[in-house]
């Protein structure tokens, strides 16, 4: 299978209400008065980073990259739970993950801990608390609502590539946690930009039932000589949202484009130009 095929096989499963129908990148779950917002992630060895990476730049990515999922909620972070596969370098992977905890204002709640062989997998699951209801999703986009971006595109495929103004791009990023907070109560969908402007810009269309006509003049991009490259690349974590054209954002964000009614062709325009392919527009696995 690939990754659409086995999403969608669970989805045959008995699913609880907070799992949003598997097409969100968090679960919410609401016990008595308070809302909790979980996510879990994975980074293999050979696919997210590299055989020879510093273990420490892989333990930060991993709290950063499902701490992004939670900015993406408007949540704050409560604490996370570890799955780590013994290996080389786990003094440094322990110092990384000190430091990303300290800096993102969050704890180790416990986990699990194997030794195995081959490459290593890692995995992390993070809780937050929602800080604005209804808890945004990919499914609210509204025709109307402008499509905005709250930073560039591209940063992380220029530190892969070994550009020294943007390793940190790459090897540390940083969740948009405040600004997805501040942003939580205003926008009509939000999520993170993962694995590629487009292709996740596709997804928010398709659970929303429109499509996102974008503009690619207005697309902040790190190297606009190589813009399909930063549009599809992923790895940014800026996060994608819509809100209506009379909100009053708090925080700096750039319009990127427009929700218009669904065209049957594509539930995504560049430049007027549809695109219906989601392999072609960004990474999947499988």
């Amino acid at each position: 299978m690939n990754e659409p095929d086995f999403i969608a096989a669970l989805r045959s499963l008995p699913l609880h209400p907070g799992a949003r129908g598997l097409m969100d990148d968090c679960a919410v779950l609401t016990l008595g008065a308070e809302t909790l917002v979980i996510t879990h992630d994975m980074m293999a060895e050979g696919t997210h980073f590299r055989a020879d990476a510093d273990m420490a730049d892989v333990a930060w990515k991993l709290v950063a990259t499902n701490l992004s999922d939670l900015a993406a909620k408007g949540a704050e972070p409560l604490g996370v739970l570890l799955g780590h596969t013994l290996g080389r370098d786990d003094a440094r992977f322990i110092k990384g993950l000190e430091e990303a905890l300290d800096a993102f204002g969050t704890v180790l709640l416990g986990g699990d801990t194997i030794a195995a062989a081959g490459k290593r997998a890692l995995g992390l699951t993070a809780i937050g608390r929602a800080t604005a209801l209804p808890v945004p999703s990919r499914s609210g986009a509204g025709v109307g609502d402008g499509v905005w971006l709250t930073g560039p595109v591209g940063r992380a495929m220029l530190g892969f590539e070994g550009h020294p103004d943007h390793a940190g791009a790459f090897c540390r990023p940083v969740p948009r946690l405040a600004e997805g907070q501040a942003l939580a109560g205003q926008v009509t969908a939000m999520m993170d930009v993962s694995d590629g402007l487009l292709l996740d810009a596709f997804r928010m269309a398709e659970a929303s039932g429109v499509t996102l006509a974008l503009e690619r003049a207005a697309i902040p991009v790190a190297d606009p000589e190589h813009f399909e490259a930063c549009v599809r690349w992923g790895d940014d974590y800026e996060l994608l949202f819509t809100a209506p054209p009379t909100a009053a954002l708090p925080v700096a964000a750039t319009r990127i484009g427009t929700v218009i009614p669904r065209r049957s062709e594509a539930p995504l325009m560049l430049d007027g130009a549809p695109l219906s392919d989601p392999a072609k527009l960004g990474y999947r696995h499988g």
